[in-house]
């Protein structure tokens, strides 16, 4: 897989598609599971399951506003990522306890907020402008976004299902661990 991202890109495409992949595989895994949890673990009513995730998918779009400029004014992307990524591997780890629901929640989507706004510029940054290898760089990359979202709706959603949610979460976690390890073993890749 590493040949065909880099065959023509630089290397450090390989560490952020991987990076992405498996944030989008906890992301995507927590949206197939989330629904379900609250109706069938939670006894919400379905309406009220819908309304939270709603609004839980609404400042996920949301907070990359804030995520952006806290990283252009003070963080710098790689800290913004770093720090997006352990907040979001958290709140997947606090989906399994109950009475954690909304801090979960609540971390997930600032965590979303400091990670999505901040990777996909690391990539333009790979190229100078102008280079005609961008283009086909971008669509690797988010290949791996669809990679990681197919995983997840079906690894992470049957885990869920069929093992409990507290697995499926938990499985979701491990994805966004995975993702924050690429990203760290491979930072000497593109930084500067």
């Amino acid at each position: 897989m590493s040949q065909f991202i880099n065959k023509n890109n630089p290397h450090s495409l390989t560490t952020l598609f991987f990076t992405e992949m498996w944030e989008r595989f906890s992301y995507y895994g927590m949206r197939a599971l989330l629904v379900l949890y609250l109706v069938n673990s939670q006894n919400y009513s379905e309406s009220e399951a819908l309304h939270i995730y709603a609004v839980y998918t609404g400042l996920v779009y949301l907070t990359p506003l804030i995520g952006a400029y806290l990283a252009d004014r003070f963080l710098g992307s790689q800290k913004a990522i770093f720090i997006g990524g352990l907040t979001m591997m958290i709140g997947h780890f606090l989906m399994a306890f109950p009475n954690f629901l909304y801090l979960a929640i609540g971390m997930l989507i600032i965590g979303n907020g400091y990670f999505k706004a901040n990777i996909s510029p690391i990539v333009g940054k790979l190229y100078k402008d102008g280079d005609e290898r961008r283009d086909s760089g971008f669509t690797i990359f988010y290949i791996g976004i669809n990679v990681g979202a197919l995983l997840a709706t079906t690894v992470v959603a049957y885990v869920g299902e069929v093992y409990g949610f507290k697995w499926g979460f938990g499985l979701a976690g491990i994805g966004m661990l995975l993702g924050m390890f690429i990203f760290w073993a491979g930072r000497k890749r593109y930084e500067g």
